[in-house]
C-alpha cells in the first residue's frame, strides 16, 4: 500500500520515495505526494528524479487497490529512491477550489436544506450539483454569493480527522447523509472541518484557511431536472 502523505500533509511539494514496481508507464511508490483523482478532484502531475533526470508524471489514478503513476520513459527508472516533485500551482488550485465548494455546500444547505450530489473541480474552476434547489433568482444567487465569501472572508481554519464509521454515522446533519453514499467496505471516515459551518467525509486536498481561496464567483446556473440545479463557480485570487 502506496502511503498517501498529502493526506496529512496537502503543503508537501517535494519529497522522497522508493520505486516498489515498474510495468510500462506504471509505476508504484511507496509513499506520494501526488493525489490519485477522485472525489470530484483532478489528479496531481509533476516529476519524478533520479539520477538527475526527470520523468514527467502525467496520470495518477488508483487500480486494483494500488495507487498508480502514470510516467513518461519509466522504462528508464529503476527501483529505489526517486525525488518527488509536484505541480504546485497546479495542485494549489485544486486545493482552493475544492475548499470552496465545501464552503459553498454549506451556505446553500443553510439557506435552503439542498445537499451536493456531485461535484467536479477542475485547476481553474469547479461545478456542484444540488438537489431539492427550485429556480434561484438574481437575488438568490447574489445572496448566495455574498455569504459564501462572508465565510471566506471569516478565515474559517481548515482541518482533518479520521473516525469510525460507526461514530461518523452517529453524527448529525449533512455529514450523515454523505457517509451513507460511501461503499460499505470503507471502516474509517476521513472529515474535513470548515471552522464551525462544515464538516464532511472528503479524501481530497484543502487549503488550510478560507482565506486562501480568494473570492466565489458564480459563472453559471443550470436545472439538472426538476428541482436540483448546477452552480458553476470560480474561485478569484485575491
Amino acid at each position: 500500500m502506496t502511503t498517501e502523505l498529502y493526506l496529512e500533509n496537502s503543503y508537501l511539494k517535494t519529497f522522497r520515495a522508493q520505486v516498489c514496481e515498474i510495468n510500462g508507464e506504471e509505476v508504484v511508490l511507496d509513499q506520494t505526494l501526488f493525489y490519485r483523482g477522485g472525489g470530484g478532484q483532478e489528479h496531481d502531475t509533476g516529476f519524478l528524479i533520479q539520477n538527475g533526470k526527470e520523468f514527467e508524471v502525467y496520470e495518477v489514478k488508483k487500480q486494483n487497490g494500488l495507487i498508480v503513476h502514470y510516467v513518461k520513459q519509466a522504462d528508464h527508472l529503476s527501483k529505489g529512491e526517486v525525488e518527488l516533485v509536484l505541480d504546485w500551482e497546479r495542485r494549489y488550485n485544486l486545493m482552493r477550489h475544492h475548499t470552496l465548494i465545501h464552503v459553498l455546500g454549506a451556505v446553500v444547505y443553510n439557506r435552503y436544506g439542498s445537499l451536493c450530489t456531485g461535484n467536479q473541480i477542475y485547476e481553474n474552476r469547479a461545478r456542484i450539483d444540488f438537489n431539492n434547489l427550485s429556480d434561484l433568482s438574481e437575488e438568490e444567487i447574489k445572496d448566495i454569493e455574498e455569504e459564501t465569501n462572508r465565510q471566506i472572508q471569516a478565515n474559517h481554519p481548515v482541518s482533518s480527522r479520521v473516525v469510525s464509521r460507526k461514530e461518523a454515522e452517529q453524527l448529525t446533519g449533512i455529514i450523515k447523509t454523505m457517509v451513507n453514499l460511501l461503499p460499505p467496505a470503507v471502516k474509517n471516515i476521513r472529515l474535513v472541518k470548515i471552522g464551525e459551518i462544515d464538516e464532511q467525509a472528503c479524501g481530497e486536498t484543502h487549503v488550510k484557511e478560507t482565506q486562501e481561496i480568494g473570492t466565489l464567483k458564480i459563472t453559471k446556473v443550470k436545472s439538472k431536472g426538476k428541482n436540483n440545479k448546477r452552480l458553476e463557480v470560480q474561485a478569484i485570487e485575491s
